[in-house]
């Protein structure tokens, strides 16, 4: 196989990236002064050697803890839980969110066999009951709107039901099946807005 080809499977692994995506990307590369393919292979290199999870909410950061974490003007008492790292940037893109988050890393999904005891549910569950001069007042479940994510949603409302802890959803301005990561901020802005308490109706519907 060819360094082309080596360089055009490796690029058609990258999700949403097909292979032929992946061949015109090649090609634009190979146009491009050696410098230009220098500095993109330093800065994947850079970036897999800096970033890390955040020990404190489970983002990918440069910094443990993250400056979301680090900064007293955030909002310590209402925590937002969300799937990916990705989930995250997307929420701040929106603007209106000044509280903390927790990314699980992932949603529960039986026929994956991701149970449980792979989203580390138990940090939540500490950050939750030992929230330190500030406890924890409101939890928003931001999971994905898929089945999956209802599922982990209805999960967590579970878990954390014994805690007293306010747990609320946000509100299905995203569409079914639809990835917060590709939202418009808008649309998060405004499903964050209209959350709504966790009730036994949401229970039935995951089920």
């Amino acid at each position: 196989m060819s360094a082309i080809d080596d360089l055009v499977t490796e690029l058609a692994k990258l999700p949403g990236i097909g292979r032929k995506t992946a061949q015109r990307l090649t090609f634009y590369l190979l146009k491009q002064p050696v410098e230009s393919a220098a500095r993109l292979a330093d800065a994947i290199r850079t970036v897999r050697e800096r970033v890390t999870t955040c020990g404190v909410c489970g983002t990918l950061t440069d910094e443990d803890p993250c400056t979301i974490c680090r900064d007293p003007r955030r909002d310590a008492s209402v925590l937002c839980v969300v799937e990916e790292a990705s989930d995250v940037t997307a929420i701040e893109r929106a603007g209106r969110f000044r509280g903390r988050y927790h990314v699980l890393g992932g949603r529960l999904s039986p026929l994956e066999g991701i149970g449980p005891e792979a989203l580390g549910l138990d940090r939540l569950l500490g950050r939750v009951t030992n929230g330190g001069a500030v406890g924890v007042r409101e939890v928003i479940i931001a999971t994905n709107p898929s089945m999956e994510g209802e599922v982990t949603a209805t999960y967590l409302q579970q878990l954390l039901k014994p805690t007293g802890v306010r747990v609320t959803r946000i509100a299905r301005g995203i569409p079914v099946g639809g990835d917060l990561e590709y939202a418009d901020g808008v649309t998060i802005a405004q499903a964050l807005l209209a959350r709504r308490d966790m009730t036994e109706s949401d229970k039935s519907e995951a089920g």
